[in-house]
């Protein structure tokens, strides 16, 4: 049967966020201040009334990489644990929000005409880059929430892509989340060196996202030319899901929308179509 989309009176605009580091926002932190997380707790929790519209959630997730892009399609997703050497009873937590399989459906739909590659995954669950935030974000776990992979070729021009496929979900009450760290190079966490390129890169990070397109996708699609880029992220998997967030935005703005300095490295977030 095919899937008959759910139109919304509102597009909604995109967004990537930084989900912190493992568990953080759910335990006694002990490595720098005790308040480390507590600006970037703050900024999640505004998410419900940025996005009163949402009727949905896909998320795409630093913590999830497929040879083909994949599908969360379960009904009642698990929690993944997938971090290691935190307290015990982080290990205990819950988020039960619902999956949304017609949403699933939808997503493959859409990459199909795109000519993206998909496969669908119904034991998949969570990964903290999904629930860890989002557990700030929507304590009540009330909206359906969906999972995609990133592509494990790792190629930002076929996440920019990815996006551009997504992009009719904004116009069905789908709010479509980047789940990454706009700085993410743990050996440098807390050195001078991290600072300086930290600030370095989200100074160009920021101009890029606040540049119209095509600029903007041409920007991002070079991303490891820009300055201090591999000092700011080694591996590049925690970037890209700010790739699928810019291309489902297509040509319109995007902004800067929170910005810390966490363990001596700046951190952003930024949204994309914003209306206002």
């Amino acid at each position: 049967m095919p899937i008959v989309p759910t139109t919304s009176t509102q597009r909604l605009p995109t967004i990537y966020l930084p989900h912190g580091g493992g568990p953080c926002f759910f335990m006694e932190w002990t490595l720098g201040p005790r308040d480390t997380w507590d600006r970037m707790a703050a900024f999640l929790r505004t998410l419900p009334e940025r996005y009163p519209g949402a009727r949905a959630v896909l998320v795409i997730s630093a913590h999830w990489e497929e040879s083909v892009v994949t599908v969360q399609t379960g009904a009642r997703p698990p929690l993944l644990f997938d971090y290691h050497g935190f307290p015990a009873h982080t290990y205990q937590l819950t988020w039960e929000a619902p999956g949304e399989p017609a949403l699933a459906a939808r997503v493959r739909e859409l990459l199909g005409r795109a000519d993206i590659p998909s496969r669908e995954d119904a034991q998949r669950g969570f990964d903290h880059g999904v629930f860890v935030p989002l557990k700030v974000a929507f304590p009540e776990a009330l909206l359906p929430t969906v999972q995609l992979s990133l592509d494990a070729s790792l190629d930002a021009r076929k996440h920019l892509e990815l996006g551009r496929a997504l992009a009719p979900l904004r116009d069905e009450g789908v709010l479509i989340v980047g789940s990454g760290m706009s700085f993410h190079n743990m050996r440098v966490l807390m050195r001078p060196s991290a600072r300086l390129d930290s600030q370095v890169f989200d100074a160009w990070l920021r101009q890029t996202c606040e540049a119209a397109p095509p600029l903007r996708e041409d920007r991002l699609a070079a991303w490891s030319a820009a300055p201090a880029a591999r000092a700011a992220h080694p591996r590049e998997e925690h970037l890209l899901p700010l790739m699928v967030t810019s291309g489902a935005a297509q040509a319109e703005a995007g902004r800067l929308i929170f910005s810390d300095e966490v363990l001596g490295a700046s951190v952003s977030a930024f949204e994309f179509g914003a209306t206002a």
